[in-house]
């Protein structure tokens, strides 16, 4: 008889956890921070059974994928500094994978929802603050990206691109995001700027706001 091995069901348990969290992020974006968990499971692959086991509620299912979206932008933000010479080009790399996370969608998940002020939330958001803000300088400093220009002016860019319209008949106009992703980057370069109305918006600004 063969015995299962307790790594073998950590594997399968930690596998099943990333699969729930995956398939809510999905969810959230098509539906809303109030999607049905059944839809969720079902997307995962799981039973209902499994979804409560690993997450008490809905609202913990929530914090956990904000938390995953948050360390996925993080992640892109390093792989594009690592692998990216040209520090306009490392932005504008950041600037597409942001939006392909659909931030703009899952918005209102840190709104009402979970605590804006949970440690481990304040620590990963002060991250990607932290990385967008070091992608920023670094194209400023090469005289690449125009100086006028802060953290904060991004991050409503790709959150305003990637929120879905209201109402079920509205076109579906994310084929388009990188489109027009690139037309506003090349309006970030350096060469020949306008004077832009007010000043660099910088992640303060954004957390004053909310």
């Amino acid at each position: 008889m063969t015995t299962v091995t307790a790594p073998r069901r950590r594997a399968d348990a930690t596998r099943n956890r990333a699969r729930i969290v995956a398939a809510a992020r999905e969810a959230f974006v098509d539906h809303g921070a109030m999607a049905p968990l059944d839809e969720i499971a079902r997307r995962a692959g799981v039973g209902n059974a499994t979804l409560y086991r690993n997450f008490a509620d809905r609202r913990t299912l929530i914090h956990q994928v904000s938390l995953a979206v948050i360390d996925r932008i993080v992640a892109h933000a390093h792989a594009a500094t690592a692998e990216e010479p040209d520090s306009f080009a490392a932005l504008s790399r950041f600037v597409h994978a942001a939006a392909d996370e659909r931030i703009g969608a899952l918005c209102s998940l840190l709104s009402g929802t979970i605590d804006p002020h949970d440690p481990e939330l304040t620590d990963a958001r002060a991250e990607m603050k932290q990385a967008t803000e070091d992608l920023i300088t670094r194209a400023q400093a090469d005289g690449l990206l125009r100086t006028d220009i802060g953290a904060g002016d991004l991050v409503v860019a790709v959150a305003q691109l990637t929120r879905p319209l209201p109402g079920a008949d509205c076109l579906d106009l994310h084929p388009l995001v990188h489109r027009h992703l690139q037309i506003l980057l090349d309006g970030l370069r350096t060469i020949s700027p306008s004077a832009l109305p007010g000043h660099a918006v910088t992640m303060e600004d954004l957390s004053q706001r909310a």
